[in-house]
C-alpha cells in the first residue's frame, strides 16, 4: 500500500525501490532454488514462472521479439529486426533461412 501511496502510477511492485531491492537481494538464492529443483526433477512452477516473469521485465526486447517469432513460426506473419530496416520471415519448415518480405505485417 505504501508503494502505491508513493507512486499511484506504479506499473508493478517490482518497480518500487523497496521491493526492487528486496527481490534483487534474494535473486541469487531464488535462482539456486529454481535450478536445484529442476536438476532434482522437483516441479517448482510458482518459483520458476515467477523467475521467468522477473527476467522478462529486465529485458528491453525479449517479450516482443518472442511473440513476433512465434507469430512468424505459426503463420508467416513476419517480424522486424533492430539491426537493419525491413520486414523479414524465416523459412521455419525449410532450411530456416531468413527472407526479406515485401509486406510489413509485424
Amino acid at each position: 500500500m505504501e508503494a502505491y501511496e508513493r507512486n499511484p502510477e506504479l506499473p508493478t511492485l517490482l518497480a518500487d525501490e523497496y521491493f526492487a531491492k528486496v527481490v534483487a537481494d534474494g535473486e541469487a538464492a531464488w535462482r539456486r532454488v529454481v535450478s536445484t529443483a529442476a536438476l532434482s526433477g522437483v516441479p517448482a512452477p510458482g518459483f520458476s514462472s515467477a523467475l521467468s516473469y522477473y527476467d522478462s521485465l529486465s529485458s528491453d526486447r525479449l517479450p516482443a521479439a518472442l511473440i513476433q517469432a512465434q507469430r512468424d513460426f505459426f503463420g508467416a506473419h513476419t517480424y522486424g529486426r533492430i539491426d537493419k530496416p525491413g520486414t523479414f520471415h524465416t523459412l521455419w519448415s525449410g532450411d530456416r533461412s531468413e527472407v526479406e518480405s515485401a509486406g510489413s505485417s509485424h
